[in-house]
């Protein structure tokens, strides 16, 4: 259930969206808690796991399951012997007392963290297009339309479309669904573009790097580090300029 009925003073009912922790462990060790939306949790826990370079490789996760429990959703993975031996030295490396607030890191040099090369799109994407697939995103968003107040990722590819949305109460975790659906779908992450209905942060680029999606559009102003971050990684970002969207990097050297 990703929605209730919440009754109102007036009498009416409001659909509100479910929001509970999500605790995301691998072999057995909680890598961070995530307060999400209660569906697609497989998709979220394998998409968080690539997005933060936990796992190389869909294969790296043997095994899923879900336990629900009072305090909320753990969402357990395991391990293939490499991945698990390269999780539990990055646990050791990173042990410390205090934290700073990025997704699953815990030392300050972590919110940097060095960014693979996105290799150019094999397609031209414009800011009308953008455009238009941001205003096409509103019909793939049965949650918000429900509870105004789920984010929504999806990904575009050129001539079809918006082909995939994933939904949640946290903008990340709708990202890191997405990856997750991408990858078990079989879909090429670099065959599109990202387009998303939040703000782009440092760690969204980050994430979209990380599995070289080439493209990454948003509705509003992006911050000023993950234009950097996005340039430095070779990654075309569109957004909010001004009453319309614009290229803020252009490394675009589209074949088709």
């Amino acid at each position: 259930m990703t929605a209730t009925d919440w009754p109102m003073p007036s009498g009416a009912v409001q659909r509100l969206a479910e929001e509970v922790p999500v605790a995301l462990s691998f072999d057995g060790v909680t890598q961070a808690v995530m307060m999400a939306s209660p569906a697609d949790l497989e998709e979220f826990a394998l998409g968080f796991a690539l997005s933060e370079g936990l796992i190389a490789d869909a294969s790296e996760i043997t095994r899923q399951e879900l336990e629900v429990t009072e305090a909320g959703i753990e969402a357990r993975n395991w391990l293939a012997a490499p991945a698990g031996a390269r999780f539990a030295e990055r646990r050791r490396a990173t042990m410390g007392p205090v934290g700073c607030g990025l997704c699953g890191i815990e030392q300050l040099e972590e919110a940097r963290r060095k960014l693979p090369p996105v290799a150019p799109p094999r397609f031209t994407m414009t800011p009308e297009q953008a455009t238009e697939a941001l205003e096409t995103l509103r019909d793939h968003q049965p949650l918000q339309d429900e509870t105004r107040a789920a984010h929504a990722s999806s990904f575009w590819q050129p001539g079809k479309g918006i082909v995939l949305t994933r939904e949640d109460v946290g903008r990340h975790n709708a990202l890191d669904k997405l990856i997750g659906a991408l990858i078990r779908g079989g879909i090429d992450p670099a065959s599109g573009a990202l387009v998303m209905t939040s703000r782009l942060s440092v760690d969204l680029i980050q994430k979209v790097a990380t599995l070289r999606i080439p493209v990454i559009v948003g509705p509003s102003a992006p911050t000023a580090l993950a234009v950097s971050e996005a340039r430095d990684a070779g990654l075309t970002v569109i957004a909010r300029a001004g009453r319309g969207l614009a290229l803020y990097t252009a490394p675009q050297e589209a074949t088709a």
